[in-house]
């Protein structure tokens, strides 16, 4: 199968490291015009420089700005007024226990997490309907099936987002314009490597000493037995987006190495 996204443009958050660097850098390598953002223009430019190294022919710029408020996703939708393609990445995760969630952090969670999205498709629903095609991502977790006792704030908000790309994708029916959701396992992330890499300090272990303990102990139902990589996720996405994927619409995807014990 060959997948050429030339001529299209694709909006991708949180894309300067981790999963949404590997989406990012996945769509380019198709063929897209890539608009990269992030919280900081050194974390913009830097990822910039990243994706050329992969993509040297690619279309490649860039949008600073913090899409866990309001003012953060009108300036992204201000500096790229139009995308064929949004890959909703962007997200955080706290590591707290419930007792210790304040308030101010769910809704920190729920802005990021969620309300980002519904924002950004606010804005790139209408054109996408208008030209008959367009593509939206959201990228979930296998932690929406799955709720996690050690990430209850983050597991509600990927449930959020399925039911968001499904009503979505039910308001775009027969348009041309497909919104789908894709939900990670366990994946070797920035975000989520760092954790690793403290707990490994910590105790003297292996990273990978350390991803088998997390398994066994937080996902003892893996079927791939080790934590994914960001590529093995964009992989996924990159098709989601692709032409060929045009039959897939309103879909959890999960790419979650078989944590899931489910065969829906």
């Amino acid at each position: 199968m060959q997948i050429d996204l030339t001529g299209k443009r694709a909006v991708v958050t949180g894309s300067t490291a981790g999963i949404g660097l590997a989406i990012a850098t996945g769509l380019a390598q198709a063929g897209a015009e890539v608009v990269v953002n992030g919280r900081t223009e050194e974390r913009v430019q830097n990822a910039i420089a990243t994706i050329r190294m992969a993509a040297p022919a690619a279309i490649l710029s860039g949008i600073a700005s913090d899409l866990g408020t309001a003012e953060g996703a009108a300036k992204l939708a201000a500096g790229a007024a139009e995308a064929d393609i949004l890959v909703n990445s962007v997200g955080a995760a706290l590591f707290k226990s419930f007792d210790d969630l304040t308030d101010e952090d769910w809704l920190f969670m729920y802005q990021l997490n969620v309300l980002s999205g519904v924002r950004l498709t606010k804005h790139y629903l209408p054109g996408m309907v208008e030209r008959g095609w367009g593509r939206i991502v959201f990228i979930s977790s296998e932690s929406a099936l799955n709720p996690p006792k050690e990430m209850i704030d983050y597991g509600m908000t990927k449930a959020a987002q399925l039911a968001v790309a499904r009503g979505v994708a039910e308001l775009a029916a027969r348009t041309g314009v497909t919104v789908n959701s894709v939900l990670p396992g366990p994946t070797r992330s920035e975000g989520f490597g760092a954790v690793l890499e403290g707990i490994a300090r910590q105790t003297g272990q292996s990273i990978e000493q350390v991803e088998k303990g997390f398994l066994e102990q937080n996902r003892p139902t893996s079927l791939l037995g080790r934590f994914s990589t960001t590529e093995e996720i964009a992989n996924m996405v990159v098709y989601v987006c692709s032409q060929q994927a045009s039959a897939t619409n309103g879909s959890a995807l999960r790419v979650d190495g078989g944590v899931v014990r489910s065969i829906t």
